[in-house]
């Protein structure tokens, strides 16, 4: 099994968003109310995941305040995670629960570099064995960070709502029920996911709900 097609800049993007447009109507649409879409890519590695862990379940402004704070600290790395004791940690802003995860995560030894040449089942099949790592993270790590053009994230609530929205169904699609409709969006699964999270912000604005 292949990685398959990599998102490297806008002109993989564009090309997958026209590739979806051809072929569904409703991402046609979406595109005219949302424009050019965002590339989003990111850099990979263990400081990508670790942040990943210390957003959750607290606000942008507190996770990005927690962030600087282990930077600066010295904490960012697997190297400084390894060797910080508790009261390190706590003193940067972590939980209990968060501490187990980064630790969790510093002694997984994940090859970064070798995930770049994995397929994605197997990247997010790797990532999910550690603590405090779901499928979400995984799914958004494999296409931010590696770039994969056909991976989705069927459990992200916007991306539930944006289909909901563009697809006029009666209710929120639940993961197994997305999940199945992005297949026909294959190979550019992680395009279709930039199209609804793009048009969950323009819809939702119109909504005159906050993003």
């Amino acid at each position: 099994m292949s990685v398959g097609r990599i998102i490297v800049c806008d002109d993989c993007v564009e090309e997958g968003a026209a590739w979806l447009a051809e072929r569904d109507e409703r991402m046609a649409a979406a595109l005219r109310d949302t424009g050019p879409l965002p590339l989003r890519l990111r850099p990979d590695g263990f400081d990508q995941l670790l942040s990943a862990i210390v957003s959750q379940q607290v606000s942008v402004a507190s996770a990005n305040a927690i962030w600087t704070r282990m930077q600066e600290a010295g904490l960012s790395d697997q190297a400084g995670v390894r060797r910080a004791d508790d009261a390190a940690l706590r003193a940067v802003g972590l939980s209990r629960q968060k501490m187990r995860y980064a630790r969790a995560l510093a002694g997984a030894d994940i090859d970064y570099v070798a995930l770049r040449t994995t397929p994605s089942p197997e990247v997010i099949k790797t990532l999910t064995q550690v603590p405090g790592i779901g499928a979400w993270t995984a799914e958004i790590y494999a296409m931010f960070s590696l770039g994969r053009a056909d991976v989705f994230a069927p459990g992200d609530l916007a991306l539930q709502e944006a289909a909901r929205i563009l697809y006029g169904l009666s209710e929120r699609p639940r993961e197994p029920a997305l999940r199945e409709l992005a297949l026909v969006w294959s190979p550019w699964r992680s395009v279709a996911a930039r199209i609804l999270w793009a048009y969950y912000r323009v819809a939702t604005r119109h909504r005159g709900i906050s993003d």
